[in-house]
């Protein structure tokens, strides 16, 4: 017996299946991939972090967009639904989708044990082809611990990590800075040990 190729999608095809779909799934390579649902951790500390950018973006130039909002990485043809980004200016959709960003500023990621190692590694390759994305801030949903990294004018990222409820993640290219405390409000940790 021959195996069967698998076939693949065309970008065309993924949109009007995402229109139509009932849950998120993110796209590259011709193929769809399901987004898994969040804990409730997850959506507390997504939810925190949402409501403080919002206050402090609210009337500047910028602005945060929860994670409904589709960005797409010309370069490596990745679609996805980064937890929350920040975007400064016009928000720039894709020519072939209005709702699919193309220019957010700063990306996060709450981090999943399911997805931890991808949002790391691969996906964050992807995000540094985008060459709006100034920062890419990993979010720990299990203890009080966030990383920021930074692109400088070399092309080259910066790492720096913010731990403990007494820390404040401070952004790079956005005057923001959010105390831990608040990203983590109501957020119960598996154990006594909230600093990584």
């Amino acid at each position: 017996m021959t195996a069967v190729p698998k076939t693949k999608l065309t970008v065309a095809e993924y949109l009007a299946i995402e229109r139509r779909a009932e849950f998120k799934s993110e796209f590259y390579g011709g193929e769809m991939f399901a987004m898994a649902g969040a804990s409730v951790e997850h959506n507390r500390v997504s939810k925190n972090l949402s409501g403080e950018l919002y206050g402090r973006l609210k009337g500047g130039p910028c602005e945060s967009f929860a994670s409904d909002l589709r960005v797409r990485i010309a370069r490596t043809g990745l679609y996805c639904y980064p937890d929350l980004v920040i975007v400064c200016g016009e928000p720039q959709m894709a020519e072939e989708d209005k709702d699919t960003l193309v220019n957010p500023r700063v990306v996060f990621e709450v981090l999943s044990p399911s997805t931890e190692r991808y949002d790391r590694t691969t996906k964050f390759r992807h995000y540094k082809q985008l060459p709006a994305v100034e920062e890419y801030v990993l979010v720990a949903q299990d203890r009080a611990w966030c990383e920021r990294y930074a692109r400088q004018a070399d092309g080259a990222w910066t790492h720096v990590e913010f731990v403990g409820l007494d820390a404040t993640l401070e952004l790079a290219s956005v005057p923001v800075a959010v105390p831990l405390a608040d990203v983590y409000a109501g957020v119960t940790f598996p154990t006594d040990e909230v600093v990584g």
